[in-house]
């Protein structure tokens, strides 16, 4: 073993050490992106700049700390792709254009019948409880009324909690930024994983029906994005699903295409909105983004709309329990005609502020919320379920007991003659009004509010018919704002979407009592323009919102109104901090690559951020060596040097996936040769493309499974074939903006730096998304963010 080789040994053992107590530090504190962990890039060969990227490799996916790695959405040109490529026949290329739409329909689909499932169970549940307890109270049995309500919500949230803690993990919480952080290109184990889907299913269905503050929304987002990874994993060899047109879809890129499908679908499932679902998958969850996807997408939600509608129309018929029309949301705000003059628009400006001001408050408290829970939820799985029970109980009594404190109202003259508002055995179910102890022909407002679905709830608020005291708004909004922020987080599946417009057309309709007198919109229009506001304020979206709005309401002449107030909260919030979900994701320590660069990155270079320890590999290389430097380092790329004699000059020859470089090793024993020459054509011969394609699941050889003899390890092995020879590379002087924009707008796992002149080594480094992050960058250069202050 030379000199040179024994350095690089004990450099790693020391790197190893160091790799240890970084992890084991991580482990006590996972939340913080300062965290330590395995530098991902390349070392720069100047001795101006040698250090180890320090930024997280851990995140907390749902409710569990995981390893994260980025994601192949390049594609590989190499010799074998290349080969593959040109073998393709016409039919083969029809075949894999068929089942691209093939599988979006499939998404749509089953996206519907799961959207159709939750709604079912979420009504069906939420009814027979609501059923019970409340006639226990029509016969005064008012203690064993409230044990029944608090245990059966209690009962429900532990199975919902108990499925997240025990069985998937990575089902808690919306969903929605894990869904946004994969398109981003960031995976983690188990973020799509079947076991996922299922506790995201039932364990949403569990929740919502629990009575906590939760939507289905978001995790419907993330439910669509688990079937769409489901179908696209391109076969599986385990259960024989070895189709040859089923791996085609073995890659990260069209898994990325059919995710956004999945995503899309999931939000036209939740609201019925198969347009505003397309924009919310372009707006807020997708990062790359090509018109031939928006064909796709369209053509997923629609498909899921026609489902969903045939699905509806079955159940009118009273076939599906307690299930009717109201089961998928769909908020009929009001007939009549909206009009509107220049002080409305004023008090709509007035709301976007309050919305705007209301929302970013929101997210401050959420993100507080978030980082205490975390700390209770790494104590253990119990402490996770015991945190569920205890939010269970609270939000029962709150949802109880309030009614207990609000008076009784005479029920609307219109109401009375068609016991609409009438006490009896079906009150409980009355969409409108509650009597909740009150005489005949009365009605609780707050218990129409609480003693109900959120569904139901948000109905009352959209209605102008129905009237509230000013003190049951305050004491809703209040209750409704608070309990919201500290339920989400515990490990349930989650929605954002449902508590915000809950507490936004509840501080609607409290405006409207208040600036009655000098508007002529009504109570209804205010709920609306209320939960818009505050939409605006915590999602920090535009165009979707407004869109999903409108497909929710069915009033499309509140178009003007809504743009006005969701740009106006929007703009105000913005003023403080970010949008909920980047919020989450920045706390949940997730490397997402923003649309820009930061400010300070225009005064810094790409070589100046590039890490250490930098690996390279010769294109005929020791078998040896490759293994050596595999068990070391858990880089995933590594520069290919072609020298002399392949060479008159050392070179660089592309970039080589460590991937790539088990499956090599695992399956081509016998193509290892004595001699370091070229044997390329022997692997082609031996190989496909396709054997290299990315195993579902994550499931691709390891490191452990490869049995290498002492014999072996002196051999030689050619690394030409599956060698990127096109990877994407940029100079040494370009600023790191445009290299950070650029890496990020051509979906990079690698970014190589090679030298500007001539006389070195062929490459200065590799950049990876890790690199780009703000810890790393600042970390080096404090006081490179001092020039935009």
């Amino acid at each position: 073993m030379d000199r040179e080789h024994e350095s690089d040994e004990r450099y790693l053992e020391i790197y190893e050490e160091k790799e240890k107590e970084k992890a084991a530090e991580i482990m006590r504190e996972p939340l913080l992106a300062l965290a330590v962990g395995v530098g991902g890039g390349g070392m720069n060969d100047d001795s101006r700049s040698m250090v180890n990227n320090t930024t997280s490799q851990l995140a907390i996916v749902g409710a569990k700390v995981s390893a994260i790695q980025s994601l192949d959405y390049e594609i590989v040109e190499n010799d074998l792709f290349k080969q593959d490529w040109r073998s393709r026949t016409r039919v083969e290329i029809y075949q894999y254009v068929v089942l691209k739409w093939t599988l979006a329909l499939l998404i749509g689909l089953f996206t519907a019948f799961v959207a159709f499932f939750n709604n079912l169970g979420v009504e069906n549940i939420a009814g027979f409880k609501l059923l019970l307890t409340t006639n226990l109270m029509l016969k005064h049995k008012y203690y064993e009324a409230f044990g029944v309500f608090v245990g059966s919500n209690l009962i429900l949230a532990i199975g919902a909690g108990v499925l997240c803690a025990y069985i998937a993990p990575a089902a808690a919480g919306s969903g929605i930024p894990e869904v946004k952080a994969f398109l981003n290109g960031i995976d983690a184990h188990s973020i799509l994983a079947p076991s996922t889907l299922f506790v995201k299913i039932f364990g949403s269905i569990l929740g919502v029906a629990a009575g906590f503050v939760v939507g289905k929304e978001g995790p419907m987002v993330h439910t669509g994005a688990c079937i769409a990874n489901l179908l696209g994993q391109g076969g599986s060899r385990k259960y024989k699903l070895t189709w040859k047109w089923l791996r085609y879809f073995k890659n990260d890129r069209d898994r990325r295409d059919l995710i956004t499908c999945g995503a899309a679908a999931g939000v036209a499932g939740a609201f019925r909105a198969p347009v505003g679902g397309v924009l919310f998958a372009l707006e807020e969850a997708a990062s790359w983004w090509r018109s031939a996807l928006l064909w796709r997408t369209f053509f997923t939600t629609a498909v899921l709309a026609m489902v969903l509608r045939a699905l509806i129309q079955f159940c009118e018929g009273g076939k599906c329990g307690l299930f009717g029309k109201g089961g998928l949301i769909m908020f009929d705000v009001n007939s009549a005609k909206p009009a509107y003059s220049i002080p409305d628009l004023l008090v709509v400006i007035f709301l976007g502020v309050i919305g705007g001001l209301l929302g970013s408050l929101y997210n401050y408290l959420v993100d507080k919320v978030l980082h205490t829970y975390s700390i209770i939820n790494e104590r253990g799985r119990i402490f996770k379920v015991v945190l569920v029970m205890i939010i269970s109980v609270m939000t029962s009594c709150i949802r109880f007991a309030l009614p207990m404190l609000s008076k009784c109202l005479p029920c609307p003259v219109a109401t009375v003659d068609d016991d609409k508002c009438s006490a009896g055995a079906g009150a409980g179910l009355s969409l409108h009004y509650k009597d909740f102890r009150c005489p005949p022909n009365h009605y609780n407002d707050l218990a129409s509010l609480l003693f109900t679905t959120n569904d139901n709830a948000i109905r009352n608020l959209f209605i102008a018919d129905n009237t509230f005291q000013l003190s049951t708004l305050l004491v809703f909004f209040v209750a409704i704002y608070l309990v919201g922020v500290i339920t989400y987080g515990i490990a349930i599946p989650s929605g954002l979407f449902i508590p915000v417009i809950l507490a936004g057309a509840s501080y609607g309709r409290l405006a409207a009592s208040l600036l009655g007198p000098f508007t002529v919109l009504d109570a209804g229009l205010f709920g609306l323009l209320g939960a818009a506001s505050f939409l605006g304020g915590t999602m920090r979206m535009t165009v979707s919102l407004c869109v999903i709005l409108l497909e929710l309401t069915n009033d499309l002449l509140m178009l003007p109104l809504l743009m006005l107030v969701l740009l106006i909260s929007k703009t105000v919030a913005d003023c403080f901090n970010k949008g909920v979900y980047d919020q989450i994701m920045h706390m949940k320590g997730m490397p997402y690559l923003e649309a820009h660069a930061q400010p300070y990155m225009r005064h810094l270079v790409a070589s100046d951020v590039v890490s250490a320890p930098l690996f390279t590999f010769s294109g005929i290389e020791k078998v040896g060596k490759i293994m050596h430097v595999l068990k070391m380092t858990r880089h995933h790329g590594f520069p290919v040097i072609d020298e002399p004699p392949f060479s008159d000059a050392p070179e660089l020859c592309g970039l080589v996936l460590r991937s790539h470089l088990l499956v090599l090793l695992k399956h081509s024993k016998g193509f290892f040769t004595r001699e370091g020459v070229k044997s390329g054509s022997t692997i082609m011969a031996r190989f496909k493309a396709h054997d290299f394609a990315k195993a579902g699941l994550g499931r691709g050889v390891k490191l452990e499974e490869l049995d290498i003899s002492e014999e072996e390890m002196e051999m030689y092995v050619d690394l030409h074939p599956i060698t990127n020879t096109s990877p994407y590379t940029v100079v040494e002087t370009m600023s790191l903006a445009k290299a950070a924009v650029l890496f990020r707008e051509l979906g990079l796992r690698h970014l190589l730096i090679v030298p500007k002149t001539n006389g070195r080594p062929p490459i200065v480094g590799i950049l990876t998304r890790h690199d780009f992050m703000p810890e790393h960058v600042l970390g080096l250069f404090p006081h490179a963010n001092s020039h935009n202050k």
